[in-house]
């Protein structure tokens, strides 16, 4: 059963409210009108938590969103999967992966099937249906933990990352591997562009290699040494990546008290994101905004940290989690995030009402969820 809950509220405000919530999960736009907010850092410090699940007995290590925003999946360490209506905020379907393990849950380009890193047995990818509960299809050839896993945002391809210092590119209509590449030198991280023709590996805490899609056998057509003379003969170990939805940027996630934003054309480091805490070496993974214009990612603290993309600056801390939030996830289509420790949550915004005589869109108090689209 699902342990959905809501923040308190009163009796008598709580049809009232859920009636608010299903018409307030707004989709998102990049421009400000009558009816849609722009998600701008002001917007993002209004958001308040208007859902939460105690589903889970361990903590959360991924969360996704499927390309239309509706539905979200989460892997836990205790060795379970889970789909969520991002719309209603309610629990749709849950499966056990008690004998292979689960991580790095991802939805493929149809919303009832995913693709997951086994953290036991074999190390092997996952390809299953959640609609039929059965698996479509194993990708063997990891020899140790896959640790990073992408799917294409344009076609049924995808790539994965490994402790064996390889990393492999995959259809989904086929269990043999398409590619194949050696990534000597540290823990990898591999990242699509949303463009699906480009994609990233992170080798070494230390570099990027740029890849064209269609010759990357050729070899890279880019390596950026990446360089933080404030880190020492140290670097921070890299968790994730991810490119901007405009291409520009890719932010580089880390085990330290630091993120990255990275120029994806020059290759430099472009920011330097830090104020939240992480003293205890936590793998945070931070996420873009569905705009490129904000960055979010969890802290120590229990706290999630928003800075801008632009200066770099630290603009909003929200608070609610009691745990470090070791993930964060934005919609990429509802003006929605979810964030999770052990417990997983659903933002958004405050409502939007009509002013008095204008017509127009105008502050209201916190409640309701995502209708509104980007």
């Amino acid at each position: 059963m699902c342990a959905a809950h809501w923040p308190p509220m009163h009796a008598a405000d709580s049809s009232r409210q859920w009636r608010d919530m299903r018409a307030e999960v707004r989709p998102m736009d990049t421009t400000a009108t009558t009816t849609h907010p722009r998600l701008t850092g002001p917007v993002l410090g209004s958001f308040k938590v208007a859902k939460f699940f105690t589903d889970n007995t361990r903590h959360i290590s991924s969360i996704d969103f499927d390309a239309e925003g509706l539905y979200t999946i989460t892997a836990s360490d205790d060795e379970s999967l889970r789909i969520y209506d991002a719309r209603s905020g309610s629990l749709k379907s849950t499966v056990n992966s008690k004998k292979y393990g689960c991580a790095l849950a991802r939805f493929t380009h149809h919303p009832s099937n995913i693709v997951y890193a086994s953290t036991k047995e074999d190390d092997a990818i996952r390809y299953m249906s959640f609609h039929d509960n059965k698996y479509i299809r194993y990708f063997k050839g990891h020899k140790r933990e896959v640790v990073s896993l992408d799917m294409s945002p344009q076609d049924d391809s995808f790539l994965s990352a490994s402790l064996d210092d390889t990393v492999r590119f995959w259809d989904l209509r086929s269990p043999n591997c398409q590619g194949l590449m050696h990534a000597k030198g540290g823990q990898p991280c591999v990242a699509f562009d949303q463009g699906g023709y480009i994609f990233a590996v992170g080798l070494g805490s230390s570099k990027i290699r740029l890849y064209d899609l269609k010759k990357f056998d050729s070899g890279p057509f880019s390596v950026f040494p990446i360089s933080d003379p404030l880190a020492g003969p140290y670097p921070p170990e890299w968790t994730e990546m991810a490119f901007s939805n405009d291409g520009k940027n890719i932010l580089i996630s880390t085990k330290s008290n630091v993120l990255y934003i990275v120029d994806a054309f020059a290759g430099h480091i472009k920011h330097r994101l830090v104020g939240h805490g992480n003293q205890s070496n936590i793998a945070f993974k931070g996420t873009f905004t569905p705009d490129g214009e904000h960055v979010l990612s969890g802290s120590q603290d229990g706290k999630i940290f928003v800075w801008e993309v632009a200066s770099g600056r630290h603009v909003h801390t929200l608070d609610w989690h009691h745990e470090p939030p070791k993930v964060v996830a934005f919609n990429p289509k509802y003006m929605m995030f979810a964030s999770a420790d052990m417990n997983l949550a659903f933002w958004i915004p405050p409502p939007l009402s009509v002013a008095p005589g204008t017509g127009a869109a105008a502050s209201s108090a916190p409640g309701g969820f995502a209708n509104s689209r980007y």
